[in-house]
C-alpha cells in the first residue's frame, strides 16, 4: 500500500468536490453525534453479532438521512475519476471465483446501507481497510486543515453542518477510491456501496471526534434562544442508595436528610448545605438530592419548570419541601447517582446560571415498592431563601427527622391495586346477603355458562368487541365481583337487584381518571357519585365516609375501595384476586 501522503493529496482534491454536494440537514445530524443529547440516539441500536462497528453506526442513523445523502452524491461518485488514488487494496483477500445467487427481501434500510452490507459480505476486510485509512488520515498534516470548521460558521447549525460535511467528505473520498480499486461484482451498486460505507465510517468517527472549539458557545446560544417556559416532562429515574436528584454534572455523594426528611442541597464537594432559619440559606452548586423509600429500582418523576413560584402547594402529596439551589452553569438533569436520566429529564432546567427554588413533592415512600413511589420537582428562578416545609406526613420522613411515626392512613392498604392487573381500569363490587348464583343473575350472566377467562378474552379480541364480562368469588360473608376494564357494577338496576337481601357497593375507575362510587341496600340505590368531595351523600353513608377526603388528589381509588369495605364489611385483597386468577373462570354478560 502506498504512502499516506499520496492518498492525502488525492483526498485533498476530492473533498471540495464532494462537500459541495452534501446537503446541510444530514450533515448537521452527523456533526452533532458527539453532543451528549445526540450521542445516545446515535448508539441506540445494539450491534449485530459479527457486523462491523461502522455498520452499526450507519443503521442507527435511520434510512432517510442515508437515502438523502445517496441521492445527493451518487451522480458525482459515478462520474468522478477515482483512478488517481494510490494503491489501497493490496494484501486484501481476493474473492473466490465461484458462482452464487442472491435472494433479497424488502426491508427498512436505505439502498446505501443494503449495498454496503452486500459489499462487506462479498469482500471481507474491505470495510476494515477503509476504516483504518480514514482513522489514519484524520490526523495527517495535509488533511487536518480540511476538517477545521471555517470561522465564517458561527451559529450552531452552521458549525454542526460544516463539522459533519468535512468528515463525511473525507470518508466518502476514501471509500470511493477503495471501492473503485476493489472492483466488486456487477450486482453491487458501487455508488450506493460507497455512500453506505462512507456515511457509516463518518458516523463512527464523529461519535468520538472532538467538536469544533466554537461549538459549545454556539450550542448554548441556540439553547438559550429557543428555551421557553413553562416546561413539563416526566419519566422514570433509577434509584441507588435511596437517592436520586437534580444536578448539572454528577449527583453529590453525601446528603443529610435529618433536617426535613426529604431533600438536601449539597455543594460541589458533596457536602450538605445547612439553611439558617433566621435568614437566607446558602445556595451552593452541586445538586439537590432526594431521599427515596426504595433503595434501588426506578421511581416516577415529574419535572416542571416555571417562570415564578406556584400559587399554592398541591394536595395529594405526603411530603413537600422547598429549598434554594444555585446553578453554576444551568441545564441540570434529574438523574440517578450513576448519572443516568430518563427521557425528557436530561438538561431541562434553564440554561443560565443563577439562584433557583426547587419544590420537591413525594408520595408512596412508605410502601416498600418503587413502583408505588412518585415525585414532582418544580423549579423556578428566585433569590436564596430559607427552607420551607409545606407537608410532612409519611412515616419515613418522621423517622429521618427523629420524630414519632404517624399511623398510616387506612386507605393505603389498597395501594397494591396500582401494581396489579387492575391498575388501569376496573370495577370491584361487593355483595352481601346473596349467593353467587343470585349475583350472577343480577349482573346479567348465565350461572350455567362459565368460561375460561382466556377464551373470553380471545373471543372478544378476535371480534374486536368491548362486550362485558365478570369474575366472581364466594368470600363466605360476601360475594366479590371483579371486572377487568368493565363497568357492569356501576349500573343502578344491577346494584338494586344484587342488594335485595343485603347490601351492594362498587368502585369503578378507568384510564381517563373517571371514577364512580356506588351504594345500594335492600334493593334501593343510596348513592352513585363521582367521588370528588362535592356530592350530597345519603345520611346512611356518613359513618362509611368519615375521614375520606375525596377532594384531595391522590388515593381516590383506594379511598373508594375502603368505603366499599366499610359499607359491606368485606373488601378485596391480593389473596382474593389470586384466587380468582387460579380459578380462571369468567362469565360473559348476556346482552
Amino acid at each position: 500500500m502506498s504512502d499516506l501522503s499520496d492518498l492525502a493529496d488525492f483526498v485533498t482534491a476530492a473533498v471540495p468536490v464532494l462537500s459541495r454536494r452534501i446537503p446541510a440537514a444530514p450533515a448537521r445530524l452527523l456533526g452533532r453525534l458527539a453532543v451528549p443529547e445526540e450521542t445516545a440516539a446515535g448508539r441506540a441500536r445494539p450491534p449485530v453479532d459479527g457486523e462491523p462497528d461502522f455498520f452499526t453506526a450507519l443503521r442507527a442513523l435511520g434510512p432517510l438521512p442515508v437515502e438523502r445523502l445517496l441521492g445527493a452524491l451518487e451522480l458525482t461518485i459515478d462520474r468522478y475519476d477515482w483512478s488517481g488514488a494510490p494503491d489501497l487494496v493490496s494484501g486484501l483477500p481476493q474473492p473466490s471465483p465461484a458462482r452464487f445467487a442472491m435472494v433479497t427481501a424488502g426491508g427498512h434500510d436505505s439502498a446505501a446501507t443494503s449495498e454496503a452490507a452486500l459489499l462487506h459480505r462479498l469482500r471481507p476486510g474491505l470495510a476494515d481497510r477503509t476504516g483504518a485509512l480514514v482513522r489514519e488520515l484524520v490526523t495527517h498534516p495535509g488533511i487536518v486543515p480540511l476538517l477545521r470548521v471555517e470561522t465564517a460558521a458561527t451559529d450552531e447549525p452552521s458549525i454542526a453542518a460544516a463539522h459533519g460535511t468535512a468528515h463525511l467528505a473525507l470518508a466518502v473520498a476514501i471509500a470511493g477510491a477503495v471501492v473503485h480499486q476493489a472492483g466488486p461484482p456487477v450486482i453491487v451498486d458501487r455508488a450506493a456501496a460507497t455512500v453506505g460505507l462512507g456515511v457509516g465510517l463518518a458516523a463512527r468517527l464523529l461519535l468520538e471526534a472532538p467538536l469544533p472549539a466554537a461549538y459549545s458557545a454556539a450550542l448554548l446560544a441556540k439553547v438559550r434562544a429557543e428555551y421557553l417556559l413553562p416546561r413539563h416532562s416526566h419519566s422514570s429515574v433509577p434509584v441507588a442508595g435511596h437517592r436520586f436528584g437534580l444536578a448539572e454534572h454528577e449527583l453529590p455523594g453525601l446528603a443529610d436528610f435529618s433536617g426535613n426528611g426529604l431533600v438536601a442541597v449539597a455543594d460541589g464537594d458533596g457536602r450538605a448545605a445547612a439553611a439558617d432559619g433566621d435568614g437566607p440559606a446558602a445556595a451552593p452548586g452541586g445538586g439537590v438530592v432526594v431521599r427515596t423509600g426504595a433503595a434501588t429500582g426506578s421511581v416516577r418523576v415529574e419535572l416542571v419548570i416555571l417562570e415564578e413560584a406556584p400559587a399554592e402547594a398541591e394536595s395529594g402529596w405526603e411530603e413537600i419541601v422547598e429549598v434554594s439551589w444555585r446553578a453554576t452553569e444551568g441545564r441540570a438533569s434529574v438523574m440517578s447517582p450513576a448519572g443516568t436520566s430518563g427521557h425528557g429529564l436530561r438538561r431541562e432546567t434553564p440554561p443560565w446560571p443563577g439562584d433557583y427554588r426547587v419544590r420537591v413533592h413525594a408520595r408512596g415512600r412508605d410502601d416498600d415498592d418503587p413502583a408505588l413511589e412518585s415525585y414532582k420537582l418544580v423549579v423556578w428562578a428566585a433569590p436564596p431563601a430559607p427552607e420551607t416545609v409545606f407537608r410532612r406526613s409519611d412515616q419515613l420522613g418522621h423517622r429521618l427527622r427523629g420524630e414519632p411515626e404517624p399511623a398510616r392512613p387506612p386507605e393505603h392498604a389498597y395501594r397494591w391495586i396500582r401494581r396489579g392487573p387492575l391498575q388501569v381500569a376496573a370495577t370491584v363490587t361487593v355483595v352481601t346477603g346473596a349467593t353467587v348464583r343470585e349475583v350472577l343473575v343480577a349482573f346479567g350472566a348465565d350461572p350455567e355458562r362459565p368460561e375460561a377467562i382466556g377464551d373470553i378474552q380471545r373471543y372478544l379480541s378476535l371480534r374486536r368487541s368491548h362486550g362485558q364480562w365478570i369474575t366472581v368469588l364466594d368470600a363466605g360473608t360476601a360475594v366479590l365481583v371483579v371486572e377487568d376494564n368493565g363497568y357492569r357494577g356501576t349500573d343502578q338496576a344491577v346494584l338494586e337487584a344484587a342488594s335485595v337481601h343485603g347490601r351492594a357497593a362498587s368502585m369503578f375507575w378507568n384510564v381517563n381518571a373517571v371514577t364512580r362510587l356506588s351504594f345500594a341496600e335492600a334493593g334501593r340505590l343510596l348513592a352513585m357519585h363521582e367521588p370528588w368531595g362535592h356530592e350530597q351523600w345519603a345520611p346512611e353513608l356518613a359513618e362509611v365516609l368519615t375521614g375520606l377526603d375525596f377532594a384531595e388528589v391522590g388515593d381516590r381509588n383506594e379511598k373508594g375501595l375502603l368505603a366499599v369495605e366499610r359499607f359491606t364489611g368485606r373488601g378485596l385483597t391480593p389473596a382474593d384476586l389470586a384466587a380468582i386468577e387460579r380459578a380462571g373462570t369468567g362469565y360473559r354478560i348476556m346482552e
